[in-house]
């Protein structure tokens, strides 16, 4: 199975140059932990909960501060036509939970955890990244 038949594809981003605040109430809206910093199509970085808490928050940070100054710029993706399973461990290998899809240096979609869990096809890949994930392993 490739990645095309289980990603997301109205996927909410959000720009370099907008407020951590406005990155905060997407992953609120969407009750999830990350959200791609895109530049048009292109995907520019990704901004996590954990970026906000430990860049932002912790360095006494405003509300106000750019998206630009806390994200993570160094970002793994997935491309359609990835195999699932090779996903998976592109997830647990890198302690991620959402990768964005890219074809064309454009943003096209994003897969997450739970819908490599969803499949049913390969559970226990899906359930060892996740417990990667949760339990700090790399490999």
């Amino acid at each position: 199975m490739k990645v095309k038949q289980i990603m997301t594809t109205d996927v909410s981003t959000v720009a370099p140059n907008d407020t951590v605040t406005k990155a905060a109430s997407i992953m609120k809206q969407l009750n999830v932990g990350s959200v791609p910093v895109t530049d048009g199509n292109r995907v520019v970085g990704m901004i996590t909960d954990r970026d906000i808490t430990l860049r932002g928050v912790a360095k006494g940070g405003d509300p106000n501060q750019k998206i630009m100054e806390v994200m993570t710029s160094d970002i793994k993706y997935a491309t359609p036509d990835m195999d699932v399973h090779a996903v998976a461990d592109l997830m647990a290998e890198n302690q991620v939970r959402r990768l964005p899809v890219i074809d064309n240096d454009k943003l096209v979609g994003i897969v997450a955890i739970g819908d490599l869990a969803v499949e049913n096809i390969f559970e226990n890949e899906a359930g060892e990244a996740l417990h990667n994930i949760s339990m700090g392993v790399r490999h």
